[in-house]
């Protein structure tokens, strides 16, 4: 026999999960396991709110040992002020190890172009895979969900990249039981998804719960935004605005963080972390279908990306 959940959400058996207990349990399990079964794995970390509650499970799950992991951020040279600021804050705070790929390095010396858009988002893959082969990675965790799109929908929690750090869905492993496969060969590592199972209502309530501190860009602010492709964008040196994209002052916040070159406000009020939650429970779009303007590119936008070596 069950006990019963309260409306809040909390069991009135000490014995019974809340759905966010199950959500940690699981998560704090995969890092443990990770941990266990390979030689330098490497956490993901931008700064963005999906990267900050994965490094909050791993500080909880390695408590109070500190996490036996580096973090890597691959760096467009476009990046919000607040979200690098938040993200060397928090790695002093931690005394955590952290790699940086720079995008810039690799258009400097020739060996990436920049885009006719400006947009560097799907500049990232060559860096991400040369810094996972330069440092010998063999798991890398990331942020993404099964909800955000169709073809993270796809993935495994543990997600088998080959030589090429390219992504074949045919080579999918089964995951029966939460028992998880990290075999590989030489050359090859394996994509580790501690939140796949989460939903952006989710991770929100659990930031709400656990107290989580954010970069201020999620909460509303005003700011100096212009319109493309139907979403606001913010002005910068990445190439924006063009002649005809008057710039405006409006009240907006970021539901996810790329880079400034293609990632969208949403005009929103929500200034704080239950405004954002009830914001959130009544939206019908996607975080990602909503904001992102890498993934409109097509309609397998995320899946070529994937294949290539992107998460």
């Amino acid at each position: 026999m069950t006990s019963a959940v309260t409306s809040t959400g909390a069991a009135d058996s000490p014995y019974t999960l809340t759905h966010l207990d199950a959500l940690e349990s699981e998560a704090v399990h995969i890092f443990r396991e990770v941990a266990g079964e390979f030689e330098r794995p490497v956490i993901l970390f931008s700064g963005g709110k999906d990267s900050i509650v994965m490094l909050h499970l791993a500080l909880k799950a390695f408590a109070p040992a500190p996490v036996p992991f580096a973090l890597l951020h691959v760096d467009t040279g476009h990046n919000f002020p607040e979200v690098l600021e938040y993200r060397d804050r928090t790695i002093a705070a931690h005394a955590l190890r952290l790699h940086v790929a720079k995008v810039q390095d690799y258009i400097d010396d020739g060996r990436l172009r920049e885009r006719p858009d400006g947009t560097r988002n799907p500049l990232q893959t060559v860096p991400l895979t040369d810094a996972i082969a330069a440092h010998r990675f063999d798991a890398v965790f990331g942020g993404g969900r099964r909800d955000e799109e169709k073809a993270r929908a796809k993935e495994r929690v543990f997600s088998l990249r080959d030589e090429f750090s390219q992504w074949d869905p045919r080579r999918q492993r089964p995951e029966l039981w939460s028992l998880y496969n990290g075999r590989h060969a030489p050359g090859e590592h394996v994509r580790v998804f501690p939140l796949s199972n989460w939903t952006e209502l989710d991770v929100w309530q659990y930031i709400a719960r656990e107290s989580v501190e954010l970069p201020e860009i999620y909460f509303a602010h005003r700011r100096e935004v212009f319109s493309r492709s139907g979403m606001w964008l913010s002005p910068g040196k990445w190439g924006g605005p063009r002649p005809g994209e008057p710039v405006q002052t409006r009240l907006v916040r970021y539901r996810t963080v790329g880079d400034m070159s293609c990632t969208g406000a949403v005009d929103s009020a929500a200034a704080t972390l239950q405004a954002v939650i009830t914001e959130i429970a009544a939206s019908r779009l996607t975080e990602r279908g909503a904001t992102r303007a890498d993934d409109r590119m097509s309609e397998a936008a995320m899946e070529d990306r994937k294949r290539e070596g992107y998460f």
